[in-house]
């Protein structure tokens, strides 16, 4: 057994664990491993909105476009892609993608082709929202956990390793335990949410400052390959006391410092659902995601059902990954979205002068 935090990013602690030295976790779990020349990732999350079903395939189209970009030079590592209705009766369609190095992010990004489609008036006229929310967490910046061992979703598939069994899970505060800065730094929230463009009310583009360790979680839940007795496990057991929970931080997040709260099926490029889904949470602070887990009856519950069940898993696969990064490192953008949508609806509008 080893330490989720790899050698190379071990220091003196001034910060303690959360637990005991002789501590033994209650079953395996295991992280992702990068190799040492592994500075720093990219997660991107490009969205295209539309509230009416007949937009559907133009909307399918536009996603379809930026998978396309992807294809180009400097382009990300890995990208999958997701839907979901949101709290208005907007559909969301994304592709979250991930690179390795921010350089070649910000080539692409630059590039002619992406900035010439990204900045174009039509995407103001075209009855389509857009958005981009991008972060970039050194790889002390995050963490993750898998209850298996090939085959990594998200930024895991970038690592490309795999950890021996760790130490550090299966009690209150082994997240934070897992991110390497927490050794040294409380990784406390920094100013506020802030449009620094635009106005939400008003549509059009506008685009929101972040501020430093916002944390963001992906969990998730694949039952591709699961038999049926572990899909009738999901469905039954797991996913109703999941989805109260997920559907409560979308709702009434902003009371807990949940700033917005994504539970999304993943799809295929013609936006046909695959048998997995997560849950996009992103926090004003990794200790107001960790109040929500530790004393919330909504997360109560979802800890409760899944240490009931894990041991006897097999092929349902669940993880995460959550991060938390410097508020340079953050883009919040939105082109024609409805002003509650991401990082819009708990910004600050700065009064007119």
């Amino acid at each position: 057994m080893e330490s989720a935090i790899d050698t190379h990013l071990r220091c003196p602690r001034t910060l303690s664990r959360r637990v005991s030295g002789d501590y033994a976790p209650p079953f395996p779990m295991f992280v992702a491993r990068g190799d040492k020349a592994l500075q720093q990732v990219v997660m991107a999350y490009f969205g295209v909105q539309y509230s009416e079903e007949g937009k559907r395939p133009q909307a399918l189209a536009a996603l379809g476009h930026i998978v396309e970009s992807f294809g180009l030079a400097d382009g990300p590592v890995r990208h999958d892609l997701t839907d979901h209705v949101d709290n208005q009766d907007h559909h969301n369609l994304m592709a979250v993608a991930y690179w390795a190095d921010p350089a070649a992010y910000c080539r692409w990004l630059r590039s002619d082709d992406v900035r010439a489609w990204w900045e174009s008036q039509e995407r103001l006229t075209e009855g389509l929202g857009y958005f981009r929310e991008v972060v970039a967490p050194r790889v002390e910046q995050f963490e993750t956990l898998y209850a298996f061992t090939e085959d990594f979703p998200g930024i895991g598939g970038v690592m490309g390793q795999c950890s021996d069994e760790i130490e550090e899970h299966g009690y209150w505060g082994s997240m934070r335990d897992r991110i390497p800065l927490s050794q040294t730094d409380w990784l406390e929230a920094g100013s506020e949410l802030t449009v620094v463009s635009g106005d939400p009310a008003k549509g059009g583009r506008v685009i929101v400052r972040g501020h430093d360790n916002i944390a963001l979680i992906r969990s998730g839940q694949d039952w591709m390959a699961a038999g049926e007795d572990e899909r009738a496990l999901y469905f039954d057991e797991i996913l109703p006391s999941l989805q109260d929970g997920m559907d409560f931080l979308r709702d009434n997040g902003d009371t807990l410092g949940c700033y917005s709260n994504r539970f999304v099926r993943s799809i295929d490029i013609d936006g046909n659902e695959l048998d997995e889904s997560y849950n996009i949470g992103h926090w004003r602070s990794l200790d107001a995601l960790e109040r929500w887990a530790e004393s919330h009856p909504t997360h109560l519950r979802i800890f409760v059902t899944f240490f009931r069940v894990v041991t006897g898993l097999e092929k349902l696969r669940l993880y995460h990954e959550v991060s938390v990064a410097d508020g340079k490192d953050q883009m919040f953008e939105y082109i024609n979205c409805h002003p509650r949508t991401g990082m819009m609806r708990d910004a600050v509008v700065p009064a007119a002068v």
